[in-house]
């Protein structure tokens, strides 16, 4: 009996990613891997169930469901659904555990094996399965994107028969994988473009990008190719020193996070008023709250002339590509569970797998999802 992997369609509010791509069909049918992909399940990325080919259209999602050995899927799934999944299949997606702790409990009491693709570790090895780094290059670059639409002049220096035209600044803060996309995205747009990030590695790669790199006198170098998160002086002091470069930004674009931790503050509403009216802040951050007090989770406001977009799940704005990246990435953490016959071989002692391990056999394995959720209930009492 072939392994089955099925498709559901995303029912979170606005995704519209789909877990797989013709692509991943073709090399999962080469395994004598069987697809079965939700009835729609790509409508919303604008892919007609009539365009997969090799792979099982299903009505019933219950029913296949029932027959899977394993799920994938972009967003947590509805506890709906999580009930009808068979006990002992393998739920693979980006599970979001300290936002969705309620369905990480149902999944444990269903005897789910899940993992969760935002937890894999960032080492080499992983480079090919890393979601975060695949989706946040999509975010980058739309971003670039959001600020010129958003901004009331041009970002390229032209020259015309009606004069010359100054090109606008763009300020990246966060150098990380969406940071450099947004950088490298501006500058094709013709912006001149500063970028900062508190990992002082960061340097040569914004040059890379013939971006000048702003320096303070910080480093906040963390492990896993995370920033620390700073101290309340060094906050201040980085708001400080940052307000004099945002202050002429015709575009801010802000990427700044602490994996599992609010967004750190790092534009104060006086860094704001500093900007000159008709200046955009493009808030990547918005998911996790924001880097600004000023920004609203999937809004658009304007405060002393200063337009602040804060943008939710950006990658589902570019559906198409970012279902492919996705998929890829699904596909190479899946591949080493599957040896030569064609058959299911978890190694739960591999660093990638016991990383990204949510549950297992009715237990909650991440030792860190353990504690929070310890704490959560003795809050509760």
């Amino acid at each position: 009996m072939p392994i089955q992997v099925a498709i559901p369609r995303e029912t979170a509010e606005g995704e519209r990613r789909i877990a797989i791509s013709q692509d991943v069909i073709n090399r999962l049918n080469k395994l004598n891997v069987k697809t079965l992909i939700e009835k729609g399940a790509g409508e919303a990325a604008n892919i007609s169930d009539e365009s997969y080919n090799n792979a099982d259209i299903v009505d019933d999602l219950p029913a296949a469901y029932k027959k899977a050995d394993i799920i994938w899927r972009v967003q947590p799934p509805s506890d709906t659904e999580i009930e009808q999944m068979k006990e002992g299949s393998i739920l693979i997606g980006t599970l979001l555990p300290y936002k969705h702790p309620e369905q990480i409990t149902k999944l444990q009491e269903k005897n789910i094996t899940s993992f969760s693709m935002d937890l894999i570790p960032r080492i080499t090895r992983a480079q090919s399965m890393d979601v975060l780094s695949s989706q946040a290059a999509i975010s980058g670059y739309k971003a670039a994107i959001m600020g010129a639409d958003l901004l009331g002049r041009f970002f390229p220096m032209l020259t015309t028969a009606a004069g010359t035209v100054r090109p606008s600044k763009v300020i990246v803060i966060g150098a990380g994988v969406a940071g450099l996309q947004a950088i490298a995205t501006a500058k094709r747009l013709g912006a001149i473009v500063e970028a900062y990030d508190v990992r002082p590695e960061t340097k040569q790669q914004i040059e890379s990008l013939a971006a000048k790199a702003i320096q303070l006198d910080i480093s906040a170098a963390g492990e896993g190719g995370y920033a620390r998160e700073l101290t309340d002086e060094e906050k201040q002091q980085q708001q400080d020193e940052l307000a004099s470069y945002i202050s002429k930004a015709n575009v801010l674009i802000t990427t700044a996070a602490v994996p599992g931790r609010p967004a750190p503050k790092i534009v104060p509403n006086s860094t704001v008023e500093m900007m000159q009216a008709g200046s955009v802040i493009i808030d990547l951050a918005a998911e996790s709250g924001g880097n600004t007090d000023l920004t609203q989770p999937g809004e658009t406001i304007k405060h002393k002339g200063v337009t602040i977009h804060g943008p939710l799940n950006v990658p589902s704005q570019v559906p198409e590509h970012a279902s492919e990246m996705y998929a890829k990435n699904l596909l190479n953490f899946t591949l080493p569970m599957i040896n030569e016959e064609g058959e299911l071989e978890i190694d739960f002692d591999d660093e990638i797998i016991a990383g990204s391990l949510l549950t297992h056999e009715g237990e909650i394995t991440n030792d860190d999802f353990r504690a929070f959720i310890d704490k959560q209930s003795k809050g509760a009492n």
